[in-house]
């Protein structure tokens, strides 16, 4: 199947194609950017000059559905809204990697985004592609909200302990911090290498965007109303996220109590790893994987569970669960195209 990707000089767009250019079933067809037509994806990145050889083109929906199978959207949020419309009517289907489709309330998304939201009709279309939750869902979708980083960390590592109802719902903590690839290709204070050198500086207190998100599939998944304290920093390293998560438990569990809870949760979850009882995952441990892993710690003095919960920002953060929910929608295994080995150092 041809894959299109838009928004095709972001970090985003660059992973989907290197993990594309290995997939058994897809090969990269239309790159688009509107900003940069008619030049070559190498001279943004010349890494890959005997791979990508086709220029970038223009938004052409007509073409776009002609040529590609599937499309992926890996573009600021605001912009999606606008062109996936367009796509899903001509029979194509969508993998949309922004925020636009993520959040079922309009209100909401305007007023977290700060943008206008996309037509109703289409967000509930989509259908959200936490790949490990709601694959039978994603099996029948022609458009996904593909999740965003934090979200899929937080909520790969509470869903579990949730769906128990040993968790204290008003206790939640989440303390998140993100390599500076997480920001994004374009250039700005936030990323300049002077201010994020030998530095570490929390973000968006109580305003982050994905707050909303996390709050959404913990509300659905514990079938209660879920509100979180979500703090997030910003770190000096390229990928990963590290999410500390703390939630006070009502009942007295150990971690070996909780250790089999999370054990049988994702015991046919690939992508989902479960850390021995005692050991603590770390950013470098999934870095250019599609892993998620996941450590666990039940302190007995204040009955507190603590959640380590690692991924690789650009892949099961972003590119890699897109590929895995085009893998689930087309009933392919759920593997295919992502089975690397995590990159060590």
């Amino acid at each position: 199947m041809k894959a299109a990707i838009i928004g095709g000089t972001g970090y985003g767009s660059i992973e989907l194609i290197r993990l594309i250019n290995k997939h058994p079933y897809l090969e990269v067809g239309t790159v688009v950017s509107n900003s940069q037509a008619g030049n070559k994806f190498s001279d943004t990145y010349p890494h890959i000059s005997e791979i990508i050889e086709q220029p970038l083109e223009k938004f052409e929906p007509n073409q776009l559905a002609d040529k590609n199978d599937v499309v992926f959207l890996a573009t600021p949020s605001g912009v999606s809204s606008r062109m996936v419309p367009e796509l899903i009517d001509k029979g194509i289907k969508c993998i949309d990697l922004s925020g636009d489709f993520r959040l079922r309330s309009v209100e909401e998304y305007e007023t977290w985004y700060k943008h206008s939201p996309a037509d109703e009709g289409y967000l509930k279309k989509a259908v959200y592609g936490l790949s490990e939750i709601y694959p039978e869902k994603i099996k029948t979708a022609n458009l996904i909200a593909n999740p965003g980083c934090y979200p899929t960390a937080t909520t790969l590592g509470l869903i579990p302990i949730l769906k128990t109802n040993l968790g204290d719902y008003d206790s939640i903590i989440i303390d998140a911090k993100s390599g500076v690839s997480g920001a994004g290709r374009g250039l700005s204070l936030t990323n300049h290498y002077a201010e994020i050198n030998e530095n570490l500086k929390a973000y968006k207190l109580g305003a982050h965007q994905h707050i909303p998100e996390i709050e959404q599939v913990l509300t659905d998944e514990a079938g209660n109303p879920i509100t979180v304290s979500f703090t997030t920093h910003l770190v000096p390293m390229t990928r990963g996220i590290m999410c500390s998560i703390y939630i006070k438990l009502k009942e007295k569990v150990t971690t070996e109590d909780v250790h089999q809870i999370y054990d049988e949760f994702y015991k046919n979850k690939p992508f989902v790893r479960v850390r021995p009882i005692g050991k603590v995952p770390s950013t470098k441990e999934v870095w250019g994987s599609n892993y998620c892993d996941i450590g666990l710690h039940v302190d007995p003095r204040t009955n507190r569970l603590t959640v380590i919960s690692v991924i690789d920002n650009l892949v099961k953060g972003a590119a890699g669960q897109a590929i895995q929910n085009a893998n689930i929608m087309n009933g392919w295994d759920e593997q295919a195209g992502l089975q690397d080995i995590p990159m060590y150092p």
